[in-house]
């Protein structure tokens, strides 16, 4: 089983890192960063750059496409090429998936119309422009399409198609091989649980952590 994770200037590393720390762990599977160009690509800070071995036309069927977001996610969103790929790579996919804002580029793709989706809190209001039916849901699973909320939630989004391709023992193998047991010092992992003042902060800075203007 392949698993393609694309890349583009400035996304957001743990939205590419998340799914492939736990989808990639998969035994017989490979898991490519494909990106326009090979080569390092960078991340949303600048100081950080993943390897893209393949381009995207040395990659057009994988069986998982995953999609992360970042505040580079804007400047794709008329990217034909890009976008073209995203619609050919999903034509023979076996499931097509998004971290963050990566599921605009599906959206802009034409591939979520009409279908619940999720993103970042922040991003809701243009997945719906985009035609898609956002929910606030952390992972949301629509017929071959997984969609995950914001930069951590593509843990549990590769967690949980894990389970589905490989069961729910394997996917809990990985779970405890990563240890991953969140526990944060802070109850403000969402807008409905973090204090105002802290949700005004966030709202004030989106234009710097997902590239768009501030929401009200």
């Amino acid at each position: 089983m392949q698993f393609a994770i694309v890349l583009y200037d400035r996304f957001t590393a743990l939205d590419a890192v998340g799914p492939y720390e736990t989808l990639g762990r998969l035994p017989d599977s490979e898991t490519v960063f494909v990106a326009e160009r090979t080569g390092p690509v960078r991340n949303d800070n600048g100081n950080l750059a993943l390897i893209a071995d393949r381009t995207l036309d040395e990659v057009p069927n994988p069986d998982v496409l995953i999609v992360p977001g970042g505040p580079g996610q804007t400047a794709q969103m008329d990217n034909k090429a890009l976008l073209d790929w995203i619609r050919t790579a999903d034509g023979t996919s076996a499931w097509t998936t998004s971290v963050c804002t990566g599921s605009l580029l599906l959206a802009a793709a034409g591939l979520l119309e009409g279908r619940r989706a999720t993103s970042h809190w922040l991003a809701l209001d243009e997945l719906r422009r985009l035609g898609a039916e956002p929910t606030g849901e952390r992972v949301v699973t629509d017929g071959k399409y997984v969609t995950a909320a914001g930069v951590s939630s593509g843990i549990d989004m590769g967690l949980a198609l894990l389970g589905r391709i490989s069961g729910d023992v394997v996917a809990q193998a990985v779970q405890l091989g990563i240890e991953y047991d969140p526990q944060p010092p802070y109850d403000a992992g969402s807008p409905q649980k973090a204090p105002a003042d802290v949700v005004g902060l966030l709202r004030s800075m989106s234009r710097f952590i997902l590239g768009t203007e501030p929401t009200t």
